[in-house]
């Protein structure tokens, strides 16, 4: 045979073949793997192995996945521990699997139908509208009879500003209320159908929208095509999801600060396995609600009682803590957790809708 037959021939070779040479390095090979260069000796030629290369290439899809899936619902200390600890080989690791996990969420979240079917029947808005124009009314009514008994100069004054802030209202109530009714009657210029989300959304009004420089002014103007702002504060959540990383960090040291022990690179590990299930957990959470949407609240509840219980166990697992001492660092990484979300929502905000 010639060596180029040879050369063709070789990638249909076994294990069990004798004789075998590497097809990359041309170095003689006795088992699986090229001792010389590590590549796999049989190099697969099927569409199939194709295919699971392409999952492989993009989401580490190979056993290490499915060995690293279940301890992450079940048994998030064990694993975050024993990543830790350095038996490394037999998991994915967790900066990719919350990548992989972001890509998957986000990219089914895309092919997600809109929540087109949330509408809000517009003679219900008007007649919220007239009651809330009222109510502003009857308040300018008691600033003034306020300002008429007044004794002094400082309680006029305070029923004066209290005045003022009421007249304000009742003029964006009479142009909401105007807005309205025009729409019940004529339909709406922009085409969107009236009392959906996209309706809704492009009908926020801020107090300082006709200042063009402020934050409130550009958001409101980003908000008239609400479709491309949703769209933005996606893409724009997708390439800075890995803020919540460093954000969170922080708060971690801190509640082992006394536990010299633990580094940052351990609470980095925890930290990106506790947010890779967050995100499975808000995914599979979106995806029951649009199922089951009449048991929506239900499975939400669910979502959020099931996020403490998780971040309990991996902190009891991880850290060789007690009861009581994963259970104090529980709650307190809920405070933090709020204030880490609250951060990260203004930082999208601003970066997907404030300039």
């Amino acid at each position: 045979m010639t060596k180029g037959a040879a050369a063709t021939a070789q990638p249909d070779s076994h294990d069990g073949d004798a004789h075998r040479v590497c097809p990359d390095c041309g170095s003689a090979a006795l088992g699986r793997f090229c001792v010389d260069c590590g590549q796999e000796i049989h190099v697969h030629r099927t569409l199939f192995h194709l295919a699971h290369e392409l999952l492989h290439g993009v989401m580490h899809f190979d056993g290490r996945f499915w060995r690293t899936l279940p301890l992450l619902v079940v048994n998030p200390g064990k694993l975050t521990r024993e990543w830790i600890m350095g038996k490394r080989t037999r998991y994915v690791s967790p900066l990719a699997m919350f990548l992989c996990t972001l890509f998957v969420m986000f990219m089914a979240l895309s092919f997600a139908p809109p929540p087109s079917n949330v509408v809000v029947n517009l003679p219900d808005q008007i007649a919220i509208e007239k009651a809330r124009l009222a109510e502003a009314e009857n308040a300018v009514a008691e600033a003034q009879a306020t300002i008429d008994a007044a004794t002094d100069g400082a309680e006029a004054g305070i029923a004066a500003g209290q005045m003022a802030a009421a007249q304000q209202r009742v003029l964006r109530g009479e142009e909401r209320l105007a807005y309205l009714e025009t729409e019940a009657r004529e339909g709406r210029k922009d085409g969107l159908k009236p009392g959906s989300w996209q309706a809704q959304l492009a009908d926020l009004k801020f107090d300082d929208a006709d200042k063009p420089h402020s934050l409130s002014g550009t958001v409101s103007k980003k908000l008239k095509n609400p479709d491309l702002a949703v769209y933005k504060l996606q893409q724009t959540t997708y390439k800075f999801a890995f803020l919540l990383v460093p954000l969170s960090i922080p708060f971690m040291a801190l509640i082992f600060l006394w536990r010299r022990q633990y580094t940052l690179y351990d609470h980095g590990v925890f930290v990106l396995y506790s947010l890779t299930f967050m995100a499975l957990l808000l995914m599979v959470g979106m995806i029951l609600g649009s199922v089951f949407s009449s048991a929506a609240s239900v499975v939400a509840g669910l979502c959020m009682a099931l996020a403490p219980v998780h971040i309990f166990a991996q902190l009891k697992g991880t850290y060789s803590l007690g009861v009581w001492g994963a259970l104090w660092r529980t709650m307190v990484l809920g405070v933090f957790c709020t204030m880490v979300i609250s951060f990260f929502i203004i930082a999208i905000i601003y970066l997907g809708l404030g300039h």
